[in-house]
């Protein structure tokens, strides 16, 4: 039976905040502090713990091998001798946003009757250009069953993956649309996903193109901060949620969706009610929009949702109102938000058979007590990426990653880079 499965990527031992993400406010306001990389690893087993809570089927991808060496060494420099910001691009532990890991389109979407994946290439930003390797290797290995393709990245393009792809379907395991959401301009920010690789996906994947949207991100979500589409808008279901600034031509793309898609739910929120600026800083859109087994439409958002007036005001209102949303969970992913990613940046949503994935990307509660042990026992309590080169703390991070492996039966991937 199909089901959705999230995907949550662990954090990194190497977590830092080196400030290396353009266009990622967040990411440049904490620039230079002290970040908790056991802290922040233990906040994302906290959220897998709460949605298996909530009847959600959980996996995990774990972090990839840092130093990156095998990238430096392509530019001709080792880690001891790289200049600080070679450094900090090659100790980056943003693989943990695994929205970013690839673009997902569950079997009944396709014309092969296969899930497919295509490995986001990352190329706009140098710290993620070298994550596609680790992250193809941990793809076809979990996903190595004849029920899925797992696709090597697009070139040339700039493609992030799921964090710019929305689906909307009846149910999981029924056909439904799936939209691409690229940029085009954003004022001094770049825009990260490209039209070219949006439909290169979409052809690798067999889609349906009369099923198959492309939407443009507008150039005042990008200029305001929204570096990827799920910063402002998100997709479950029949329920598409989005801020009223999310789309450079919204009229057309809710009409398509109403037009294919029985019983389509819009909620829109307005720029009035809460401001692109709070948006982002709160993350709401970047929140797990999530069906449960009795199918309740619940939003799993970050705590700074609670704490952003407009946001909570927003919320309050609409669960009063029966709206499409029914329910609200808040989680504390501070450490991950310090660095710019919220709920939804963590996880990879993959709609299959759970049967068909291999168990060791699996989890359950009894797993998740023992990848906290590792964690406590092993990551660092604290990371100043001023001083990332420091041998003791890269022997650390080495050291953590490989006891990790071990503990899930997966030192096959310590090599994978």
């Amino acid at each position: 039976m199909i089901r959705e499965i999230n995907f949550d990527g662990i954090v990194g031992p190497s977590h830092n905040y080196a400030g290396l993400s353009l266009g990622n406010l967040a990411s440049s306001r904490h620039a230079g502090h002290v970040s908790r990389p056991r802290a922040a690893a233990l906040q994302g087993i906290e959220k897998m713990r709460a949605n298996l809570a909530l009847g959600l089927a959980q996996g995990i991808l774990v972090p990839q091998p840092r130093p990156a060496t095998g990238w430096l060494a392509s530019l001709g420099v080792t880690f001891d001798d790289a200049e600080p910001v070679l450094a900090a691009n090659a100790m980056s532990a943003s693989s943990m946003w695994a929205a970013n890991a690839a673009t997902v389109s569950p079997a009944p979407d396709t014309s092969d009757g296969r899930c497919h994946l295509t490995v986001a290439n990352l190329q706009t930003m140098p710290h993620r250009s070298h994550e596609w390797r680790a992250t193809l290797a941990q793809l076809r290995l979990a996903f190595a069953a004849p029920a899925f393709t797992v696709h090597a990245p697009v070139p040339s393009f700039g493609d992030e993956g799921a964090a710019n792809h929305m689906r909307l379907a009846p149910s999981h395991g029924q056909p439904g649309v799936e939209i691409f959401v690229y940029g085009v301009s954003g004022g001094p920010f770049p825009a990260r996903q490209h039209l070219e690789a949006s439909k290169a996906v979409a052809r690798l994947h067999r889609l349906d193109p009369d099923r198959t949207y492309f939407a443009a991100q507008s150039d005042s979500a990008i200029a305001a901060g929204a570096f990827h589409n799920d910063v402002v808008a998100v997709a479950s279901g029949r329920v598409l949620f989005a801020h009223e600034q999310a789309f450079a031509d919204k009229a057309a793309l809710f009409d398509w969706c109403e037009a294919r898609i029985d019983g389509f739910e819009l909620v829109e929120v307005a720029a009035a009610d809460v401001s692109l600026g709070d948006a982002i800083t709160s993350y709401l859109f970047n929140s797990q929009l999530v069906i449960l087994e009795d199918g309740t439409t619940t939003l799993v958002a970050p705590t700074e949702c609670a704490e952003t007036p407009s946001v909570k005001a927003w919320i309050d209102r609409h669960l009063a109102s029966n709206g499409a949303i029914r329910r609200v969970e808040y989680v504390d992913v501070r450490q991950s938000m310090a660095n710019g990613g919220g709920p939804a940046c963590l996880r990879l949503r993959v709609q299959c058979d759970p049967v068909e994935v291999d168990p060791r990307f699996l989890v359950d509660d009894a797993k998740l007590d023992r990848l906290e042990k590792v964690i406590e026992a092993h990551w660092p309590s604290e990371a100043h990426s001023g001083a990332i080169q420091d041998p003791a703390f890269v022997q650390t991070v080495v050291a953590a990653r490989r006891t990790l492996l071990a503990e899930l039966g997966l030192e096959t991937l310590e090599e994978s880079e």
